[in-house]
């Protein structure tokens, strides 16, 4: 069996782009449907206790999934480079170093997730009455966290050599299950929590076995032979310095949206379940955005290797104009239409009425982001990971602290903690953007020299 490889470094920028964008987007949007799932069939089947239960650990989910995704970041980046300048024998050594790093990952995240959810939901706050259902969804989710590490690796190899649609495949099928199982669990055997977090588990090790299965079966440069796993020195070295920033850098978004928890936890539970409902538009959003941003990441990657220094700045021009317009469209749609999308998640007025209030200042303010994370892409794709991720942790980990202990804390207001992501968002994209075009320059200088 063949995988479809595409070369990325010819051809028409803005049409490819999307092209290679839309499976992508259409994976991700599933995935996202897919996990809402868990949070609508306990919301309408167990009841608002569940929903509330399951939707206060989405950020802890979140910090600890982003990490992962981050991780894989590095396999993209240094597959596609090594893939568009023809380097068969790098290519080879990329992703097998890649592989054992993925995995250790995620069983280490494993591990340390089981061990400690009633400390991590303990810190933040969570109410007495959500605790145990919270506690048990999280352990169960957390067995999960190997198999999406290998779904993690799978796609970012895929992805780097231009392949986006396998990966869409494997998620559709696995979601579905998810569903189904969703729904068995939920209402058949009356499982709630557990049964919405067995069902993710379940479906998430049926999704990497998928893309390894694919890429053992693969004859190209690509190909998983489980007998060359190794740490190979260089390569290791090199998607480390890449995959360990991004994931960090991910994970210091979520990080500091514990403190943002924190603050919602200090209102009402009625306020707590909004929350909890409206967060699904995030992970909605970004994710849509985010196909974009691994698409400048591959094209970037693939030309930059190349040597198409042209290319490389439309890639990221090009990729910043999807990832904005699609944005504004959906966050628009959401602060509009954000009744509808909350009645999905529970029938309950008081906590659609709490929900708005977060879908109206988020839906206006998504298309803000993507100056920032677009721009942490483009300098990802060329190699450099550290001092991206270095601004990210003063503009939106430090930047948002001071915000929840000092305008949070003096109007006490919902709105006003909801207002720290535009403020944030914009800042951080400001020195994000000095950085990637002073680096571009001394990148095109040396290059040229």
């Amino acid at each position: 069996m063949s995988v479809k490889s595409q070369n990325l470094t010819k051809g028409n920028l803005g049409r490819q782009i999307l092209f290679f964008s839309v499976p992508l987007m259409i994976s991700h949007i599933l995935q996202v449907l897919f996990n809402m799932s868990d949070i609508a069939v306990v919301g309408r089947f167990s009841g608002a206790v569940a929903l509330g239960a399951v939707g206060s650990t989405t950020t802890l989910v979140t910090l600890f999934t982003d990490f992962l995704i981050g991780v894989g970041n590095g396999v993209n980046v240094f597959v596609a480079r090594y893939f568009g300048a023809g380097n068969k024998k790098d290519v080879e050594e990329t992703v097998h170093s890649s592989a054992l790093i993925c995995i250790v990952s995620g069983l280490a995240i494993a591990l340390m997730g089981v061990g400690c959810s009633r400390i991590f939901l303990t810190i933040l706050h969570t109410k007495s009455d959500l605790l145990s259902g919270a506690v048990l969804y999280l352990k169960i989710y957390f067995c999960g966290m190997p198999a999406l590490a290998i779904f993690n690796f799978g796609s970012g190899v895929l992805n780097a050599i231009g392949d986006t649609k396998r990966p869409l495949y494997y998620m559709t099928f696995a979601g579905v299950i998810n569903v189904i199982l969703n729904l068995f669990f939920v209402i058949v055997l009356k499982m709630s929590v557990a049964g919405v977090g067995l069902a993710s588990v379940i479906s998430q090790y049926i999704s990497a076995f998928l893309i390894i299965k694919c890429l053992v079966k693969t004859s190209e440069c690509y190909r998983l032979n489980f007998r060359k796993l190794r740490f190979y020195k260089g390569k290791t070295r090199q998607i480390l310095s890449v995959s360990l920033p991004a994931g960090i850098q991910n994970a210091i978004f979520q990080l500091a949206n514990l403190f943002v928890q924190g603050g919602v936890n200090s209102f009402p539970t009625i306020i707590v379940e909004g929350n909890s409902a409206a967060s699904n538009a995030d992970a909605f959003v970004y994710n849509v955005m985010g196909s974009f941003y691994v698409a400048c990441s591959s094209f970037m990657s693939q030309n930059y290797g190349a040597g198409k220094e042209k290319r490389v700045i439309k890639s990221y021009c090009i990729s910043l104009a999807y990832s904005f317009g699609s944005a504004a469209i959906l966050g628009g749609l959401l602060a509009i239409f954000g009744r509808f999308f909350l009645s999905l998640f529970t029938a309950e007025s008081a906590v659609v009425d709490a929900g708005m209030t977060r879908l109206q200042v988020m839906g206006l303010s998504y298309c803000v982001s993507a100056f920032m994370d677009c721009t942490i892409a483009a300098s990802r794709g060329l190699g450099k990971s550290l001092v991206p991720t270095v601004i990210v942790f003063l503009g939106s980990c430090v930047f948002r602290v001071v915000w929840v202990y000092t305008v949070f804390a003096h109007f006490g207001t919902i709105f006003s903690l909801y207002m720290l992501y535009p403020f944030s968002w914009a800042i951080t994209a400001a020195a994000e953007i000095i950085y990637f075009v002073l680096f571009y320059r001394k990148s095109v200088k040396q290059n040229r020299a």
